[in-house]
């Protein structure tokens, strides 16, 4: 019995070896497709912002002089939110690579909405920012990658959070303008952002095992995954650009 034992062993341990190297590779494919899709995002953004083609496009200005926005320029600014809710109904009918020209589809449409840090921040604070985010997300997606606990519970309450502060938000914009409340929805999106790094990075690992690792549906997968840390990236952000970001 003791020789059986210990091949059964073996033949467990090469099994687990081989779920944690797929498990491994499928998740560098997921945080490459996440940094691919961050990088166009700014390139797109920093090269809007210096376009005065662009810029005449987005902006209209009135008979005296101030400048709004144009209804094309909503458009932009709204074009991601439609698209991921697009995207979140279609995606498990379309291919993987219909989702892939999607992700970066997204990920254009977001440099174009967010030309406007470009002009209301420092060049240094944006920066700054960004390396403040990277390092603060990637501590709580590790967390969300190694934790035992099930964070499945966090999912509701991160989802109805997120949709009440962009419902409120949108409220401050166009009817309160208070930039006290701004400042607050702020700190409370960071905290989202943060529940949602480690809820979303738990998912991906669990989808992956759902998936078998291999296949149309493993990359098809690893796109979606990517697509989520990607907007929760994104979207703590702009959250701490709000809070730490130096204006111009």
């Amino acid at each position: 019995m003791e020789p059986w034992n210990r091949t059964q062993a073996d033949v467990q341990s090469q099994a687990t070896t081989a779920v944690d190297q797929g498990l491994r590779a499928h998740m560098l494919r997921v945080y490459n497709y996440m940094t691919s899709g961050i990088l166009l995002t700014g390139i797109v953004a920093y090269l809007a912002s210096q376009s005065q083609a662009f810029l005449s496009m987005i902006f209209q200005v009135s008979a005296d002089g101030s400048a709004s926005m144009s209804p094309l320029g909503w458009i932009i600014t709204f074009a991601p939110l439609a698209m991921v809710l697009v995207l979140s109904m279609r995606a498990h009918k379309m291919s993987a690579q219909a989702v892939q020209m999607a992700f970066w589809g997204y990920a254009v449409l977001m440099g174009l909405s967010l030309f406007s840090i470009f002009l209301a921040y420092t060049g240094s604070s944006i920066a700054r920012v960004f390396f403040i985010t990277a390092g603060t997300f990637g501590l709580l997606s590790m967390y969300g990658y190694t934790t035992k606990r099930d964070l499945t519970s966090w999912g509701t309450f991160l989802f109805v959070g997120i949709w009440a502060v962009l419902l409120v938000s949108l409220a401050n914009v166009f009817f309160f303008k208070l930039s006290g409340l701004d400042l607050a929805l702020s700190y409370a999106g960071v905290l989202l952002a943060l529940g949602l790094t480690a809820y979303d990075t738990q998912k991906v690992k669990e989808i992956y095992y759902m998936t078998g690792g291999s296949g149309e549906a493993a990359k098809k997968a690893s796109i979606l995954g990517a697509l989520s840390l990607y907007f929760d990236f994104i979207y703590l952000f702009i959250n701490l650009l709000r809070i730490m970001g130096e204006r111009r």
